[in-house]
């Protein structure tokens, strides 16, 4: 038998202090009645002696602290997991939104979690095709990394979001591959646009979305990111599934941290952020990997707005120390028109070498991938040289890098958001468009390659 506490003494923001409590446990969920009758939920945030703090749901409004009860539910806050859960859409709180029925569940799991013990990892080594020249020929991801991308206000990440939700697959092994979608505090506008675009293109039916709005409350943020690794761990370790993780916008799960921290009263951080965000993040991001002697893998693409496009903001920079690298979107490149706007100085995945090469991609990968990213380098500084001193100044390698990096902003890197391309046509656009520079200069590509592919 459940007790029923009528001891409400504190009501602030989000939190809601009980006293007089026994046998409560940390995380524990709670079921809050209000005198109209209504029922709010919550769980329990801390504990000292025979009081608990209580971080409400749906918010507090209403709330009447001496007509107001509670009861502890002797369980954490679950989510009902089954295979039927792709093709469907859910809430922050792991409640069915797309007018479908109710799942029927094969499990309950904690949505809480645990971080894969690093013993138990395998090393990411496979590679995984997003259809985006940008990251498959230059920033390879693989099966079992956390490869976030920065973006700015106003820049189109919600675009890139879907194009790689849509297009993402594992070669050879395309029927157990499943995109899990958590996107966080975004507005009706940017939900309905992800709704459509799964639909329309048929996304949907290897999709499990999870939708956070903006007028939502704000624990249902923070449990939005972990309802959607629990059931990608559930598809992937239990059905040996290979699970993508899409989590946009990962500053508003940091922004409902901060609201949170500054309601407990908390000693702030950087910039307000509480001091355990580095933790709380680290929480999320390393419950995706490979383990061994498990088929399945989780692979992360958090994707996160810098503010200011400040990137030693706290979010961007804590997030850069647990990843395996970044993809950073341009806005520079995003004014001229280039779509994705992706910035290929900067942007860098650490594991990309594991994942490219003989058997994986192809032979002449890693090559073509040091070569471009060098002569794009070269063309970038190349073209300021130009606007300064004109062209009579460089030398005839130098303006054929300039020619180059223009050549290749306008074709590989703008390919638009609806263009899907294999890794070969990648490859064979990489070839063409080094058929600019003078062979001479082709200095990080095997002649045998050169001789192979070029001619």
């Amino acid at each position: 038998m459940l007790k029923e506490y009528r001891t409400v003494t504190e009501v602030v923001g989000p939190l809601m202090l009980v006293e007089g409590v026994e046998g409560v446990n940390f995380e524990e969920l709670v079921d809050i009645k209000l005198q109209t009758g209504e029922h709010r939920r919550g769980r329990v945030i801390e504990i000292d002696k025979d009081r608990a703090m209580v971080q409400l749901f749906e918010g507090s409004s209403g709330i009447n602290l001496e007509g107001t009860s509670v009861r502890f539910l002797g369980r954490p806050l679950e989510l009902a997991v089954s295979e039927d859960m792709i093709g469907r859409a859910f809430n922050g709180l792991g409640e069915v939104i797309d007018d479908g029925p109710e799942i029927i569940p094969e499990d309950k799991r904690d949505v809480n979690g645990t971080a894969i013990n690093p013993v138990s990892r395998d090393y990411p080594s496979e590679f995984i095709q997003t259809g985006i020249s940008t990251i498959d020929g230059l920033n390879t991801l693989v099966r079992g990394q956390k490869l976030p991308i920065f973006s700015g206000n106003g820049l189109p990440h919600n675009q890139v979001a879907a194009q790689i939700a849509r297009q993402a697959k594992v070669l050879g092994d395309d029927e157990g591959f499943a995109v899990v979608f958590a996107a966080i505090g975004i507005t009706f506008e940017e939900a309905q646009f992800f709704m459509d675009d799964f639909k329309k293109t048929g996304a949907i039916d290897r999709s499990v979305l999870f939708i956070n709005l903006a007028d939502d409350p704000a624990i249902e943020r923070l449990s939005t990111p972990k309802m959607a690794l629990t059931c990608a761990e559930y598809l992937a370790f239990e059905k040996d599934m290979q699970v993508l993780v899409i989590m946009t916008d990962m500053t508003n799960y940091a922004e409902a941290l901060r609201e949170v921290s500054a309601a407990r009263k908390e000693v702030p951080g950087r910039r307000g952020y509480p001091g355990y965000l580095y933790t709380d993040l680290s929480t999320i991001y390393e419950r995706a990997g490979k383990l061994r002697g498990k088929p399945g893998t989780i692979t992360q693409i958090p994707i996160l707005s810098m503010p200011e496009d400040d990137i030693t903001h706290p979010i961007p920079d804590l997030t850069g120390y647990i990843t395996e690298g970044q993809i950073i979107l341009s806005r520079d490149l995003y004014n001229q028109g280039i779509a994705p706007p992706v910035s290929i100085l900067p942007s860098l995945s650490r594991l990309k070498d594991k994942g490219i090469g003989r058997g994986k991609t192809r032979e002449d990968h890693a090559d073509t991938m040091n070569q471009i990213y060098a002569a794009y380098a070269s063309g970038v500084d190349a073209r300021e040289l130009q606007k300064i001193l004109g062209d009579s100044a460089l030398s005839a390698a130098d303006l054929a890098f300039a020619e180059f990096a223009k050549a290749f902003e306008e074709k590989y890197i703008n390919q638009g958001y609806y263009t899907n391309r294999s890794i070969e046509e990648t490859l064979n656009l990489g070839w063409e468009l080094l058929k600019i520079i003078p062979k001479s200069e082709l200095k990080r590509i095997d002649d045998a390659l050169i001789e192979k592919y070029m001619d």
